[in-house]
């Protein structure tokens, strides 16, 4: 049974930075692409950034330049490195492990970035 749990997430001031971690379970974590998405209140979910089984990344705009995303597959981790973190990047961060048939989801961690 796949499992993913997320930690790190937590309230940061303008400017500020974070770095969260997605542990995976009962999966050959290495395989596999991992991904960040994010859900603001009221809003849809929204991709944030991936990383192949390789190590290729992709980004969406919004965090191009400020977020970074990286893997230990030793560690079966995935982090986001969040950096200038702004109002708008507030939100519930979720980790997201993509298998050939089905994906699975974390249950998510806050992040809230106000004065």
């Amino acid at each position: 049974q796949v499992q993913l749990v997320e930690s790190g997430g937590g309230l940061v001031q303008p400017g500020g930075s974070l770095r969260l971690s997605c542990a995976a379970s009962g999966s050959i974590f290495s395989m596999y692409v991992m991904g960040w998405y994010r859900q603001a209140p009221g809003k849809q979910r929204e991709l944030v950034a991936t990383i192949s089984s390789g190590g290729s990344t992709n980004y969406a705009d919004f965090v191009k330049g400020r977020f970074t995303i990286s893997r230990d597959n030793a560690k079966n981790t995935v982090y986001l490195q969040m950096n200038s973190l702004k109002p708008e990047d507030t939100a519930i961060y979720y980790c997201k492990q993509y298998q050939i048939t089905r994906a699975y989801w974390g249950q998510g961690t806050q992040v809230t970035v106000s004065s």
